[in-house]
């Protein structure tokens, strides 16, 4: 049941990552949690892949040179419950903060765009992937699956969280406002590419998506923004003609109210700060009464969304003809599978029925 009395101070982060560094991304990690947690906030929200950085390079140049950052990229990305991942678990911990911390996670040799959530104990209650990078990202992170269109249930509340393009996405859109989704951090990197050549990259259009959001499912929203600064310029721009692609600046960090309102001054573009906002959850109702797609401003007889949020296994081990394929209980039930798979029997038999 949501709690619609709830009321909090929220925390956007706008900074530029530590480049291709993953403990330096961490230290920054934990100073912007201190000071949020020192003005109050009870959770703070990071950046699409704020460590170790957005991969800007691939939108600069050919393949082959871009293959000089992948290496780098790829060793400071994180693995979760990693030595690393424990010391933001810390921070939250330590400040009594909750995070949401968009990050490059790598699982064995493949990285994802991802986002996790930690309470302030230093739990990680979820980490998510982005269901479908966006048009260059696709040669080098892979994908989500149906379990990462998630809302959970936090101490503050039924928090969802999507990156950048996702916000373009209607039917993502519609299955995260069905789950009941009271506070969302919209993650974006910067708006620094092709300034004023790509309208639909600046930030016009994006934060317009993340406000249409708010609006749209009338949920508050936290929407933190990375910067490209002179090191980020620097690091991937080495040519006059690839300073001119890739500018300094780029931060449009917002917060929304569920009206869609702006609940914090942003800060200029080239700024480094946090955003801070008062959140009141009795607002959704306000918001709702006038139009709530997924209830009473909804028609089901005309519309309604497949929704598949199975979690995928990318190995399905089917047990030898006369083994139960689970080990038996004390109380003399089977257990399921230890990897998970038990749940995806079903589907097999289909696949071998067809």
């Amino acid at each position: 049941m949501s709690d619609y009395t709830q009321a909090f101070r929220a925390a956007a982060v706008q900074a530029e990552p530590v480049w291709n560094d993953v403990d330096g991304g961490i230290d920054k990690t934990i100073a912007l949690v201190a000071e949020a947690a020192a003005h109050g906030a009870e959770i703070i929200a990071f950046p699409e892949v704020w460590i170790p950085g957005y991969p800007w390079f691939l939108w600069l140049d050919s393949v082959a040179w871009q293959s000089q950052f992948v290496l780098p990229y790829v060793t400071n990305s994180i693995e979760v419950g990693s030595e690393q991942f424990a010391r933001v678990e810390a921070a939250a911990r330590d400040h009594g903060i909750a995070i949401s911390l968009g990050f490059s996670e790598r699982d064995n040799g493949s990285v994802y765009i991802a986002q996790a959530f930690i309470d302030a104990t230093g739990v990680t209650k979820t980490v998510r992937r982005k269901l479908k990078p966006t048009h260059v990202e696709r040669t080098l992170f892979g994908e989500g699956d149906g379990s990462d269109i998630q809302v959970i249930d936090t101490d503050l509340g039924r928090v969802g969280a999507l990156n950048c393009w996702e916000h373009l996405q209607p039917l993502a859109k519609y299955a995260m406002f069905s789950q009941g989704e009271q506070l969302h951090v919209a993650a974006w990197p910067s708006f620094s590419i092709f300034e004023g050549a790509v309208y639909a990259l600046g930030p016009e259009v994006n934060v317009g998506a993340a406000r249409q959001y708010a609006v749209e499912g009338q949920t508050f929203v936290l929407s933190p923004s990375g910067i490209v600064g002179e090191a980020g310029q620097s690091l991937f721009a080495d040519t006059d003609l690839k300073k001119q692609l890739l500018r300094v600046g780029g931060g449009h960090a917002r917060i929304f109210g569920p009206d869609g309102q702006d609940l914090a001054e942003p800060l200029a573009p080239t700024a480094e700060g946090i955003l801070y906002a008062d959140i009141d959850y009795s607002a959704i109702l306000a918001a709702k009464n006038a139009a709530d797609p997924v209830g009473h401003y909804s028609r089901p007889d005309v519309f309604r969304l497949y929704f598949d949020d199975t979690k995928r296994s990318k190995v399905i081990r089917q047990a030898p003809a006369g083994e139960s394929g689970g080990a038996g209980r004390s109380d003399g039930t089977k257990a399921g599978r230890a990897d998970g798979t038990e749940a995806v029997d079903a589907e097999l038999a289909q696949i071998l029925e067809a």
